[in-house]
């Protein structure tokens, strides 16, 4: 049977997926934004539905401003063992390596027990022995065992595989197949050269040997939309097939460059007579792929608006960096949420009323009803479209010389402009922005009017190849005093995220 690539769509990387039952879980990398590694269940690999985040409490994580897109929550692995789930993984510029556990993956997660270890994207595999064993990277694939219940490292690190040649190996897995440990492993950098490589051993301390079809899942070089597979994790299904997840990205050409983040995609598993895997289509990862599926659970649509009426945001939200609960509430005014704007803007590589969710479709547009009444000179709030600190696209009502108005501006490393400007006497105001593969434009109506538009920007300015590094663009609900706090908050009525795609 057919399905469609990718399964989870938008900045979703370094996909890491186990089994419990029939019932799937699968986390992702999620750098500098708040909640950390989304959580994410399936029924048939297919479809699947967020439920949640690992990384929930200050108390859990600190996240660095100090390079965007260069540090926070790198590649984490979920593992379950004896009815407790297992995800460890490495904060970057905020503490290094740890393991956090739960019981409910539907609750909440403990705080972490930091690991002593080096490097980064860490990995656990339970032996059936009861041994819990930890590979990590640090310019060499290591192994030692460790205790799971405190994090204590019980033996030195070996290092037990260096890859085929290629840049940068990182990203290990161990599994067992039959008499073999499998150890599967990314090289060649996380961009178009990215690859998966595997080695066998049948003692799990080594000597690996490489498989000859090395690479055993790569789209360098082939003319498909997705590129940059690699950092896969696998798993065997109830039904005895075996799959594995993996990250790619979609570029618009040409050149290549890509916007939406690093994505997750699924691909079948075959093992050859010599019992050496075959993955997806003889290596490479498609928009559409066939394999022995299980049965379909589609999950319900989410809604395309957001009333903002629950108690808690929707788990797509997300801030940046640490959030502060001082600059923003659900229940000032019922059905609404509320920024507070403080002096610290878009610019600033701080926490600020901020607000966003990731872009998840080429073509899609966006909206929100915003009132506010700005008083003082440069007081704003308003939609972005969201790349760092650096790059991003932005339309405000906004106080500019005692006068209300739309403004559009471009922000693109060092180079910023306000594009356009308009006279604006009202204070409440529906903002748009459409997507398609090379443009975002910017609407603005007031309530029950016709839109009008102030302006556009090239996607390519806010793409990864441009000013990114590991992430993906948000939309961003934002409200800013640029150097003063704002007398009065903004409120945000509604969102509306519409996919003009599937």
């Amino acid at each position: 049977m057919k399905f469609q690539n990718p399964i989870i769509s938008g900045f979703h990387p370094d996909p890491s997926v186990c089994r419990v039952g029939e019932d799937y879980f699968l986390v992702t990398s999620s750098f500098e934004y708040f909640p950390g590694i989304p959580l994410f269940h399936s029924k048939d690999l297919v479809h699947w539905e967020q439920i949640g985040h690992c990384l929930t409490r200050d108390s859990q994580v600190t996240l660095s401003s100090a390079v965007p897109n260069s540090v926070g929550i790198y590649a984490s692995t979920i593992r379950y063992h004896k009815g407790r789930f297992y995800v460890t993984s490495t904060n970057v510029g905020g503490g290094g390596n740890f393991l956090v556990w739960t019981d409910d993956p539907y609750g909440a997660w403990s705080d972490p027990m930091w690991i002593d270890l080096p490097g980064i994207d860490p990995s656990l595999y339970f032996d059936k022995d009861g041994r819990a064993y930890y590979t990590g990277a640090d310019t060499s694939i290591y192994l030692c065992e460790i205790d799971v219940t405190t994090g204590k490292v019980l033996t030195e690190p070996l290092f037990i595989w260096d890859g085929t040649g290629g840049a940068d190996p990182e990203g290990p897995h161990l599994y067992q197949v039959g008499e073999y440990y499998y150890l599967f492993i990314s090289e060649g950098g996380t961009s178009q050269g990215h690859m998966l490589t595997a080695a066998r051993s049948k003692a799990i301390t080594g000597p690996y040997e490489p498989c000859a079809r090395n690479p055993v899942m790569s789209n360098r070089s082939l003319s498909l939309p997705i590129k940059a597979t690699g950092h896969a994790d696998l798993v065997q299904a109830h039904d005895g097939y075996w799959w594995a997840v993996c990250l790619g990205i979609r570029p618009v050409p040409y050149p290549d460059r890509h916007h939406l983040g690093r994505e997750t995609f699924l691909a079948p598993i075959r093992w050859d007579e010599e019992m050496w895997p075959i993955v997806g289509n003889k290596g490479s990862i498609e928009l559409e792929m066939e394999g022995q599926l299980l049965p379909q659970s589609v999950w319900a649509e989410k809604p395309v608006r957001d009333n903002f009426d629950a108690p808690t945001l929707d788990y797509s939200w997300n801030f940046i960096y640490n959030p502060d609960p001082n600059l923003w509430s659900l229940k000032e005014r019922k059905g609404e949420l509320a920024l507070y704007g403080s002096p610290v803007n878009l610019d600033d590589k701080a926490t600020s009323a901020w607000i966003g969710r990731r872009q998840q479709h080429m073509e899609c547009t966006v909206r929100t009803l915003l009132n506010f009444k700005p008083l003082n000179n440069n007081e704003e709030a308003g939609l972005s479209i969201f790349l760092n600190c650096d790059h991003h696209y932005d339309i405000a009502l906004k106080r500019d010389e005692g006068h209300n108005t739309i403004s559009f501006r471009r922000k693109i490393g060092t180079l910023w402009k306000v594009e356009n400007c308009v006279a604006f006497d009202q204070e409440s105001v529906i903002l748009e922005i459409g997507a398609t593969p090379n443009l975002y434009s910017f609407r603005y109506a007031e309530e029950d009017g016709e839109f009008k538009e102030i302006g556009s920007g090239e996607v390519h300015y806010l793409s990864t190849e441009v000013g990114g590094k590991f992430t993906g663009n948000f939309f961003v609900l934002y409200a800013t005093g640029n150097g003063e706090k704002c007398e009065n908050p903004a409120f945000f009525k509604w969102f509306d995220y519409i996919p003009m795609e599937v």
